[in-house]
């Protein structure tokens, strides 16, 4: 079996995580990861002897503007340069900062004549598809520019894609309560306030990208937390959906998680704690949380409540990408499955 030879640019919360990933995937190849300064995740990954997810080895190659002294002075081993980590991958996924992905697109990328799957942190123009895995794998197929989804969007789409293809959904109002910062953000400051973004928020604007045969708009709040964003979610459908039908069509998908509060399932900081005794790594969740509790009927409108493990929860997306950029599966429904497969998404069920 011949491995797609994957590159990940940037190791930071998302990058990392898709080193992981990738390692994961046994029709994958990860070649090497790439950073601009020797980072504490970098200075673990050196401890644990450069060894990541699956016992991979994970070579370091040094962006432009890096200092390999620095490396040298922490101990991390370096195995090249960006552009010679480019020459030998079929794709990369570039999880740099915000406008570094686009930067990196025009230097390496298109002269190199290599694929790339970007953050949701990008605008749109850098891709030809703003992809997601469920709801439009197809037109990634092939493509060679490919854009993810925001954490909140990936999961928002799974559940309103879920619902649309059993039962038609005619439109969507969301309210996001949103995590502030990402755990170790510091930059971020303390604080002990909400704060409101003017609305629609983004997602329900990325959310009719996607899928353009549904009405959405959407209100976020930012909320003084780390582990996790809630989103409430009013969808209409085509015919009257009742709580049963909803909850039918939730607990056959292999990213959506069903849980209700008796369990003990009372909030965000539940999920993280109940991932943590799953053992996953670094407190992973790659399915998104849904309250049972939640699902309730509103005239013929459906309402529920998702939690979104914003640091995971992108990354079967991207393998999903990757998977139809490279050609590797032609379908949605054959594409997701390898990614559920080598992730191990949807045990539970």
């Amino acid at each position: 079996m011949k491995k797609i030879r994957v590159g990940v640019a940037g190791y930071g919360t998302i990058g990392m995580r898709l080193a992981d990933g990738v390692a994961q995937c046994e029709d994958m190849e990860l070649v090497g990861i790439a950073d601009l300064a020797p980072t504490l995740s970098l200075k673990a990954l050196r401890e644990n002897d450069m060894i990541g997810a699956n016992g991979v080895e994970y070579k370091l190659y040094l962006v432009d503007g890096a200092d390999p002294a620095k490396f040298e002075a922490a101990g991390i081993p370096v195995a090249g340069t960006f552009e010679e980590l480019c020459k030998n991958v079929d794709i990369m996924l570039d999880s740099s900062p915000a406008g570094i992905g686009a930067a990196n697109k025009e230097k390496y990328y298109v002269p190199l004549g290599v694929k790339a799957v970007f953050q949701g942190g990008e605008k749109n123009s850098v891709a030809e598809v703003f992809f997601h895995g469920y709801a439009n794998y197809e037109k990634g197929v092939g493509k060679s520019y490919l854009k993810l989804t925001s954490c909140n969007t990936t999961g928002l789409t799974r559940t309103v894609d879920c619902l649309d293809r059993a039962y038609g959904i005619e439109k969507v109002a969301i309210t996001i309560i949103r995590r502030y910062a990402d755990p170790g953000d510091y930059h971020r400051g303390l604080t002990n306030a909400l704060m409101m973004d003017k609305a629609p928020t983004h997602q329900a604007v990325d959310l009719m990208t996607i899928m353009p045969h549904v009405n959405a708009t959407g209100i976020l709040v930012h909320t003084p937390v780390t582990h996790g964003h809630i989103i409430t979610v009013l969808a209409t459908g085509k015919q009257k959906i009742t709580k049963e039908m909803a909850l039918e069509a939730f607990q056959k998908h292999p990213r959506i998680r069903v849980v209700n509060i008796d369990e003990g399932f009372k909030g965000n900081a539940s999920m993280f704690k109940y991932a943590r005794d799953l053992g996953n790594r670094r407190g992973d969740m790659y399915e998104i949380a849904l309250w049972e509790d939640s699902i309730v009927e509103s005239g013929n409108d459906i309402m529920y409540a998702i939690n979104i493990p914003q640091e995971s929860v992108t990354i079967p997306e991207t393998m999903d990408a990757v998977r139809a950029a490279c050609g590797m599966q032609a379908t949605r429904e054959e594409g997701t499955a390898m990614t559920n497969k080598y992730l191990k998404i949807g045990r539970f069920k």
